[in-house]
Order: structure tokens, then C-alpha cells, then sequence
């Protein structure tokens, strides 16, 4: 693969520009530092937030099918540079290629959809209990967006968010993690390419880069001028958002910890269900909020599916995530790894078989934090399994009724995604229903990885829940206003009430 120098020229990210000592870029491919950055201050945050809110005074005049023309020019830059970007996250982020590129490809799919939204931003027209008078509900955009997104979806969660924003009349400022500037430093060039294509329309300042570490984000959370934060990453960190902007009453839009579990029903197609189960558990190594995390397994099938799994599980292609052969690639850092081992040792402290979890040995990548990863017998839902590690760690349980399995499902404080495999109807209905999964997504015969635009992406129960991506999710970009219209030839009065003018 070129190096990441090579595409980032590619993608018009000057490195020399952005040179500095505060901020060493390293890849968790094998630890080697690609670039040095320097970092913005609080009082630089503070400035692109003022040109955002200045941009945002002139782009919300724009009409929005207009607005929408920025993002489809958006998305055709990502199409011609689809490869470069993709590798670019591979390397910095340390996914296999197939995902960096499908990242990619799901920022391609939401300016998509953002083109079609911008015509249709609808509201409702209203019967009036006056004679004479019409309401309607308008939808008017909320000013500066921020988004705060983490390494392991370093450009898609913050196009998810800017497309919308973006056709919605407001202006985005962006603090990625600071384990993947590179990325959101080619995502915003490439950015900045189809705005010079767009011309006058779009004002400077309308997209705003913030590079730095929570101090930075700190500053764009309670800045009043931002009235929406859309945040990505750990519960704590979401956490500490959603208060400090509850203290301004701001809005929250917060995708977090998933901890997501599966059940396998005793009439489930298990071949079926074994390919689900694997590509949901070690995507990513472990790193999706949507990962799979909880396996519960229906007594007549434990032990038919669980030998299987564990064979499926000790052929896994490990190594390089740049090696079009490799289906797992590395963790992100140390701290993920020592993580990983701690969980792992808690879970034998509480009864858990493991089976693998050990760090692997890749040629020319020995500073790189490889895992096979872990298989964990659990004898029940123990506390372990309430905690959520990002890392390829399956916990797998026995069931022996559906309400038990959708208790055991339902029972943990994280809610993202969810699925079954059964080829019974009842039990599908039953899970997708108000008395089965209380999860924001909640999947039939697939997997609880991943998500297509269209379907918003939400759910989380600890911390209130956020929707982004697809459905109605641009309302949150947006604030609602009721308009009441008097056509009528008089201003009518309470009954017996008369006056003069």
C-alpha cells in the first residue's frame, strides 16, 4: 500500500502546513509514527466556532435543494477518491481495506440520501379549531452543529451527521479523536474541494476542523453559540457531554456503547447464524459499536453450534490489515490490548472458559497489537458480561426459553443493536415487538453489525439515546416552528367580550 504521505498528497492535505510537536500520528498497524501535528488552543476553537456562527447567518438563506448541490458535489469527490481516503483509514485507524473502503462508501450513501432530503424538509399543515385560520409547522435550522467523533469510524459517523446538518442550513464544527487526525485532515480537504466547485454560495467557515484533545472539545460543548453536539465514542465521555451541555440546555445527539447481543433459537438456520455471528463479533477487531459482544445459544443447539464457532474462530486470518488476505487486523493501541486483558481475566475469576485472546506474533509489525480473538464460555450473564470492552472478546451463554433469552438481551444499561436467528414467526415477532428487544436496532436472521442509510441509527439506553443517518433523523438538526394564519376578515373574540378601537 502507498504510503500514507503519498495519499494524503492525494487527497490535498499538506502535511508541512500542519506540522508541529504537540500530536504524533501513529499507526496501530506496527506503532510507527506517520506525522507530527500541532494542536489547536482553546482560543483557536473558539475563532472557528465564530467563523462557523458567521457562516452559518449566510447559509441558512440558501435554499435547500441549493444546499444539497454541496453535498452531491461532496459525494462525487469521495467517489473519485474512494480508494485513497479508504486506505488512508486502513492505515491510521488499522481496519482491513474492505472496511476502510465501506466506510467510505457509507459517506457516499448519506450524501445520497442528504440530496434528496434537501427537497424534502417537510412540515405538516395543521386543522385550525378557528374559522378562517390555517397552521403549519415550519423546520428552521439550529445554527452550529458540533460533532465529536471516535477512531474507530473516523470519517463516516461525522459525515453521517455534517450531511444532514449541512442541507439543513447549518454549519458543522468537527473535533475527531485525536488517534485519527489524518483522516478527518483528507475528509475535510476533500471537503473543501467541492466547496471551491460550488462557488459563492458557501460561505468561509462553513465546515470548521478542530484538532486536540478534550480541552478542545470541552470549549466547543459549552460554547452557547453551538446548540447541538452530536458525540461519539465511550458512555463516560458521553456522559460527561450530555451534563455539561445539560447545564445550557443544549441538545445531545449521542451514539455510545452497544454491548449488543444475539440469540440462536432452536429452529435457527445455523449456518446461517454461524456466518452472522463471526463477521459481528471480529470486524473491526472487536472495535464496532455495533460488534457483537453477547452470544446466548438455546440449549438443543449449544452444542452444535459452539464447536463450530470455536473452529471458525482458530482459522481466522490475523495480520496486516493492508494484506488483502487479513480478516482481522490490529487493536488501536496498548490500552485496548491491556483492556482486553483484563476483562479476560475477570471473566475467569467469575467462571468463564476462555478460548483465545492472546496476542499474536505479525511479521514486521511487532510494535502492532494483534489478538486472536476470544471465545468465553459463560456459565450465566455474570457482571463481566454488563461491561462492554472494545475489543473481539464473545460471551457466550446457554438459554432455555425465549422470554429468558429476551431477558437476558434487554438486561444490561447499554441498548444499541440487537438480533435473533430463528425460522419460527412467532419468536421473530415476538423479539421485534414492545415486549422483546429494547434495543434501537433489532434484527431478524442478520447480524447486529452495521447499518444502512435510511434507517436511523440509534438507541442508546443509558444516555438517552441520539438518532443519526436515515428516518427522520434530520429533525434533530433542525427546530420546529408552528405557524398560525388568519385569512379571514375579522379577529374573532371570546364569547359576550366586545371593545372599541
Amino acid at each position: 500500500m502507498e504510503s500514507i504521505s503519498h495519499l494524503l498528497a492525494e487527497l490535498g492535505v499538506d502535511l508541512a502546513a500542519v506540522h508541529g510537536d504537540a500530536l504524533a500520528c501513529r499507526t496501530p498497524i506496527n506503532g510507527a509514527v506517520h506525522a507530527m501535528l500541532r494542536v489547536d488552543t482553546p482560543a483557536d476553537v473558539t475563532e472557528k466556532i465564530d467563523a462557523a456562527h458567521t457562516a452559518f447567518t449566510h447559509w441558512r438563506n440558501v435554499p435547500a435543494p441549493r444546499r444539497g448541490e454541496l453535498i452531491r458535489l461532496f459525494g462525487d469527490e469521495l467517489r473519485t477518491h474512494k480508494q485513497a481516503l479508504g486506505k488512508v483509514v486502513t492505515a491510521e485507524a488499522g481496519k482491513i481495506l474492505q472496511e476502510g473502503l465501506g466506510e467510505v462508501q457509507e459517506m457516499i450513501d448519506i450524501c445520497d440520501f442528504a440530496v434528496g432530503l434537501s427537497r424534502q424538509l417537510y412540515g405538516l399543515t395543521i386543522a385550525s379549531e378557528r374559522p378562517g385560520h390555517r397552521m403549519m409547522e415550519a423546520w428552521h435550522p439550529v445554527g452550529v452543529v458540533g460533532v465529536i467523533s471516535a477512531f474507530n469510524f473516523p470519517v463516516a459517523v461525522w459525515a453521517w451527521n455534517a450531511a444532514l446538518a449541512l442541507v439543513c442550513g447549518n454549519s458543522v464544527v468537527w473535533k475527531p479523536s485525536e488517534k485519527t487526525p489524518l483522516t478527518a485532515l483528507a475528509t475535510h480537504s476533500l471537503f473543501l474541494r467541492a466547496v471551491a466547485r460550488f462557488g459563492a454560495d458557501a460561505p468561509d467557515g462553513l465546515a470548521q476542523l478542530v484538532i486536540g484533545d478534550h480541552r478542545c472539545g470541552a470549549v466547543l460543548v459549552d460554547d452557547r453559540r453551538v446548540p447541538v453536539v452530536s458525540a461519539t465514542g465511550s458512555t463516560r465521555m458521553g456522559r460527561a457531554v450530555a451534563e455539561r451541555c445539560a447545564q445550557r440546555l443544549a441538545r445531545t445527539i449521542l451514539e455510545l456503547g452497544g454491548n449488543n447481543a444475539m440469540i440462536v433459537a432452536p429452529s435457527a438456520d445455523l449456518d446461517m447464524a454461524l456466518r452472522g455471528i463471526v463477521f459481528s463479533a471480529v470486524g473491526t477487531a472487536g472495535q464496532r459499536c455495533t460488534t457483537l459482544r453477547r452470544l446466548f445459544v438455546h440449549d438443543s443447539v449449544y452444542d452444535t453450534l459452539l464447536p463450530r464457532l470455536k473452529k471458525s474462530y482458530a482459522s481466522l486470518p490475523i495480520g496486516n490489515p493492508a494484506d488483502p488476505a487479513t480478516l482481522v487486523g490490529p487493536l488501536i493501541d496498548q490500552q485496548a490490548f491491556d483492556a482486553m486483558q483484563a476483562s479476560l481475566t475477570a471473566a475467569r475469576d467469575q467462571q468463564g472458559v476462555v478460548h483465545g485472546g492472546e496476542r499474536v506474533a505479525v511479521a514486521d509489525c511487532a510494535e502492532g497489537y494483534y489478538v486472536r480473538p476470544a471465545l468465553v464460555e459463560m456459565p450465566l450473564q455474570s457482571a463481566i458480561m454488563h461491561h462492554e470492552t472494545f475489543a473481539p472478546i464473545l460471551y457466550v451463554v446457554r438459554y432455555q426459553t425465549l422470554a429468558e433469552a429476551i431477558a437476558l438481551n434487554n438486561a444490561v444499561p447499554q441498548g444499541l443493536s440487537s438480533s435473533i436467528f430463528t425460522t419460527d414467526l412467532r419468536e421473530a415477532e415476538t423479539f421485534v415487538s414492545v415486549v422483546g428487544s429494547d434495543c434501537g436496532i433489532a434484527n431478524v436472521n442478520i447480524g447486529p453489525s452495521g447499518a444502512e442509510i435510511g434507517g436511523a441509527f440509534g438507541g442508546e439506553k443509558e444516555t438517552g439515546g441520539g438518532r443519526e443517518s436515515g428516518s427522520d433523523a434530520w429533525k434533530g438538526y433542525m427546530r420546529r416552528a408552528t405557524n398560525t394564519v388568519n385569512y379571514s376578515s375579522s379577529l374573532p373574540l371570546a364569547q359576550g367580550i366586545s371593545f372599541e378601537l
